[in-house]
């Protein structure tokens, strides 16, 4: 199949290897760009680390990370985990695959009043400190990236999806699903979109897409395993 990769850059090209390997055409055209935020230097350590995205530690610089890596560090899925282990994090357990089962590993994995620091995207699709709050567990969150959303899709996908020869696009969170959909409607291509399959992570992704009339199908579970399940 050719499928659509709408991640940022670095995710994208894993995901196209991914693809590949499973013997599909990826293509990868980002609607969202990863920004660094600065922030002020962390002055007494954490009781944990937690993330709810690779990005989160792909933006620390070396100074943050030696403050930070003999910390244990919760990471919302196995792809956070994986980066967090490549940016030097020893200690790392992989949750849920949302910011639910995250709060509830803290829970579980955690003593009662313990500080997390919580290092996060300026933009998030859940609150992680109030959904550990109810578990017992205090969480300081640290803005330390952006996403800043793409004006526009490339020539190549324009082309593909003026052509029909897009077979499926993948849609990680909402805000890169909404994102895509205004620019396929600013190039007047939503009728050319709605002929490929759209695979959505949640059903939170999907809402907008599924408002629009689009094919969508949603993963059985939040983790890239289940998504590519839907590539039939």
């Amino acid at each position: 199949m050719r499928v659509l990769v709408t991640r940022p850059e670095q995710d994208a090209k894993r995901t196209a290897k991914r693809l590949k390997v499973l013997g599909h055409e990826a293509v990868i055209d980002p609607v969202l760009a990863i920004e660094p935020v600065p922030f002020e230097a962390i002055q007494n350590a954490p009781d944990a680390i937690a993330i709810t995205s690779a990005n989160a530690v792909r933006v620390l610089g070396k100074e943050e990370l030696v403050s930070l890596v003999s910390c244990p560090l919760f990471a919302v899925g196995s792809q956070s985990a994986e980066a967090a282990r490549d940016a030097g994090f020893p200690n790392v357990v992989a949750c849920g695959g949302d910011a639910r089962a995250l709060a509830a590993t803290l829970s579980d994995e955690l003593r009662g009043g313990a500080r997390v620091l919580y290092l996060a995207g300026e933009d998030r699709a859940q609150d992680l400190a109030a959904l550990a709050a109810g578990e017992g567990i205090a969480v300081e969150t640290k803005v330390v990236y952006r996403a800043v959303a793409a004006t526009r899709l490339r020539q190549e996908t324009l082309a593909r999806l003026r052509e029909g020869e897009l077979d499926a696009v993948l849609h990680y969170s909402r805000r890169s699903a909404d994102i895509f959909l205004a620019l396929v409607n600013k190039e007047n291509l939503g009728d050319a979109a709605r002929g490929a399959a759209h695979l959505c992570f949640s059903e939170a992704v999907a809402a907008a897409l599924q408002s629009a009339g689009f094919n969508v199908k949603i993963a059985a579970r939040p983790n890239e395993d289940a998504l590519f399940a839907l590539l039939r």
